[in-house]
């Protein structure tokens, strides 16, 4: 990502526009296409995988998983009211993520005399997309201190006491909101993982926290930026003992909350984890049937890298649903509360990295760069390009299955869904294997045209990979609801085609190695860049 963005794309917003008639035609009947585009967030659109195999009959769900949550009722009570002055609460755990049953610390600082938690965990729930797991107590509040950097690395810590703490048994796995409710009527959120320990036969969403990390500017640093608003006074490391900045789970929120609604309303299995969690342990990918990455998964371990590329090798398909991923090579360091708590990246000052030049392969760069150059294309299929474009995604395989339904003909477009941040199939970059170009979008970056690309391919095992190439996929999945505030200007008929996208691609995945039972792609990359 180029170095001196810090701020996310703010495209002005748009509501919903006219259903495209071909969409009708061809697979998707009227019915469920009016479906699509109806509802308060677009996710009412997914129905359920034909043949999906359960991982346990219903009548032996464990209630810690997924599964378990399906029918029950959620409430629409999740939302933040108002988010008040900076100060007016905040906080952050002193887990990234943790399993069933394991105790979380909470640490707090508001202007309020007291607040109450709630737990909240994300799912469909009937269109309400969240339920009520938990609720504390009146906490007394109390005032933490100001944020400290360390100044070789300008790492920031809040390094506040702990709060209260919380057990989790019971709990199911999945994505959590803890919202923090002040007396003063301010809130804030804190995301939360309740990870998987085991992933075999299911889908396996991995939610990237070190991206979240990356960006998040709490006490006037982050890996973009310091005080001065420039690149030279950015953090060469970030701390998780620190609130997020803003409502507190903005990346989540954009980047992943409603794929993470869709894949529970498809009723496929799930599994829940986090690029951090695949670092450290790799057991909740041996047997998935698919790995998710979601709409901003851009800062990667190698340890990370090299653990869902194995899984690939072995059968496990995997969903790119953004653009810019696996693009930092970064390192997980200890920090007060624990280990793993630092995300150090050094970006182009790679050479202040301790690690250089006696460990290259672990120093902090893009994974493009020297020292140990792997660009992520050999994962991916595709190669990160550019920032900032706003450009309509052009269908150029309109027959590939994972489109089938949508009623999509060649060269037609959907405006505004390649953005902000781009991928394309570059001729010459590592590639893993014969690459499809399904969708083939002119872009305009920094006055230079070039082209953004979704792509597919699959490997020996029989696994499938397909990139969307757009960061915006999955933030086009609430287009012209306005449930994020702001959709740059994509519309429903938008929404509707890149959900029943994402579905297929679900349900594909779900199934089992792609190339079983999908047709294989065809490869085209060097007769649309007239290659030889």
């Amino acid at each position: 990502m180029n170095p001196h963005r810090a701020q996310q794309d703010t495209a002005p917003q748009d509501t919903a526009a006219h259903v495209g008639r071909g969409q009708e035609r061809e697979g998707l009947g009227r019915r469920r296409f009016l479906g699509l585009c109806a509802g308060a967030a677009g996710l009412g659109a997914a129905a359920a995988c034909e043949r999906t195999t359960a991982v346990h009959p219903p009548s032996a769900v464990d209630g810690r998983l997924p599964e378990a949550e399906r029918g029950r009722p959620g409430t629409r009570d999740w939302r933040l009211g108002s988010a008040g002055p900076v100060d007016a609460v905040a906080g952050y755990t002193d887990r990234v993520s943790l399993v069933p049953g394991e105790e979380c610390g909470l640490h707090v600082s508001t202007t309020a005399s007291s607040f109450r938690v709630s737990a909240f965990r994300v799912g469909w729930y009937g269109g309400t997309y969240a339920r009520l797991v938990w609720r504390s107590e009146r906490v007394p509040g109390r005032t933490g201190p100001a944020g400290r950097a360390v100044p070789a690395t300008r790492t920031v810590r809040a390094d506040w006491p702990r709060t209260l703490s919380f057990g989790t048994e019971g709990w199911p796995e999945g994505a959590y909101l803890i919202r923090l409710d002040a007396d003063n009527g301010h809130q804030r959120y804190v995301p939360l993982i309740v990870r998987s320990t085991r992933g075999t036969g299911r889908t396996v969403l991995m939610h990237a926290p070190a991206t979240w990390q990356a960006y998040n500017k709490w006490g006037g640093h982050s890996l973009y930026e310091g005080p001065s608003g420039g690149y030279a006074d950015r953090s060469l490391a970030v701390s998780f003992d620190r609130p997020y900045d803003g409502s507190g789970a903005e990346k989540f929120l954009v980047y992943e909350w409603a794929a993470v609604v869709l894949a529970e309303r498809l009723g496929i299995p799930l599994a829940y984890t986090t690029g951090n969690d695949v670092h450290r342990d790799p057991g909740v990918l041996h047997g998935a049937a698919a790995v998710v990455c979601l709409g901003h998964d851009e800062y990667w371990t190698p340890e990370q890298r090299q653990r869902v590329t194995e899984a690939r090798d072995a059968g496990t398909n995997v969903a790119f649903l953004g653009a810019n991923t696996c693009f930092r090579r970064v390192r997980l360091e200890a920090g007060e509360a624990g280990a793993d708590r630092t995300v150090v990246c050094y970006k182009s000052a790679y050479r202040s990295d301790p690690c250089y030049p006696s460990s290259p392969a672990l120093v902090t760069t893009d994974f493009r760069q020297e020292p140990a150059a792997d660009p992520e294309s050999s994962l991916t299929g595709v190669l990160y390009e550019g920032y900032p474009v706003d450009a309509p995604y052009v269908v150029h395989a309109a027959d590939h299955w994972v489109y089938e339904g949508t009623g999509v003909r060649p060269g037609e477009s959907f405006d505004h869904l390649v953005g902000v941040e781009y991928d394309r199939v570059t001729p010459g970059a590592p590639a893993p294997g014969a690459l499809e170009i399904t969708a083939h979008s002119p872009v305009v970056c920094a006055g230079r045209r070039s082209h953004s690309d979704s792509a597919y391919y699959t490997v020996p095992s029989g696994a499938g990979v397909f990139a969307t190439g757009t960061m915006r996929w999955v933030e086009a999945l609430l287009a012209g609801t306005g449930e994020l505030g702001r959709d740059h200007s994509m519309d429903a008929r938008t929404r509707a085609f890149t959900a029943r996208t994402t579905e297929n691609l679900l349900c594909a995945f779900s199934a089992g190695p792609a190339a079983r039972h999908r047709p294989a792609p065809r490869p085209n990359a060097q007769e649309v860049y007239r290659t030889v």
